[in-house]
């Protein structure tokens, strides 16, 4: 079930040095959300702060509300381990478990929760997040065997079908085919299509051409200066955003005038 996530004047703090400020947006289930802008202008942190992995950073917490589906996930009685588990996230660098198999690798999320699992039901799971992951055609002969194995590619969509096991409602990617090869980039892209059939997904990419491909919406971070936050500029429909955007700066940067 994907949720919408609502974000109401989110200042996110590294200590006493404010790293975002003031974000305000509407992100719609079943949908892909582009975050773009030049590097240390607060995606990463931004994206980050929706499942609360913000917080393992000592002395960095939030301001301000991320409201899923009308919960917000900082409110009081709100534990951060289960927010993490329905709000998945992928890494830049691919980062399989090295001394488990692939099928360990799928369900290590589903075990680290505590979840018991009979085999038949553990199998299944394995194949079905494989298979959502498009991944299981071509590992489905050496399940056993380890997934440090893999491709850069294969590694990166197993790490997806492994955060898709927990049948979280949102998948974040941070920069998800940076360390990867033209081909297996387009393989993500490809399953980042389908995926949101199922799921809210929200990416950080500096490609802009990757955003414009896989996105239903796009919004544009930047700073106005060294040691400033980070601020969204712009956030619209990501044709509008690429062909026609508000704001000086979204199309200097679109343009490749800096950044």
């Amino acid at each position: 079930m994907s949720k919408r996530i609502d974000v109401h004047d989110l200042d996110i703090y590294y200590g006493k040095f404010k790293a975002v400020q003031g974000v305000e947006m509407t992100i719609e289930p079943r949908s892909v959300t582009a975050l773009i802008g030049p590097s240390g202008c607060g995606k990463s942190t931004f994206l980050r702060s929706l499942n609360r992995m913000h917080e393992v950073i000592p002395g960095a917490y939030c301001e301000g509300e991320v409201m899923v589906d009308g919960v917000n996930l900082y409110g009081k009685n709100v534990d951060p381990v289960g927010v993490r588990r329905k709000i998945g996230m992928v890494f830049q660098r691919p980062n399989p478990f090295p001394t488990m198999s692939i099928a360990e690798n799928v369900l290590a999320g589903v075990k680290l929760n505590n979840q018991r699992i009979k085999k038949s039901d553990a199998d299944e799971l394995v194949e079905k997040s494989l298979r959502g992951a498009n991944l299981w055609n071509e590992v489905k002969d050496r399940l056993d065997k380890p997934g440090s194995g893999l491709s850069g590619g294969q590694q990166q969509r197993l790490c997806i079908a492994r955060t898709i096991a927990v049948k979280p409602d949102v998948v974040l990617m941070d920069e998800p085919c940076s360390a990867l090869d033209p081909i297996s980039t387009l393989a993500i892209e490809d399953l980042i299509e389908e995926l949101k059939a199922d799921y809210t997904i929200v990416i950080v990419t500096h490609n802009m051409q990757q955003a414009a491909r896989v996105s239903d919406k796009t919004g544009f971070f930047n700073i106005t200066g060294i040691g400033k936050p980070g601020q969204l500029v712009e956030y619209d429909a990501t044709e509008k955003i690429f062909n026609n955007p508000n704001e000086k700066a979204t199309e200097d940067y679109i343009s490749g005038r800096f950044g």
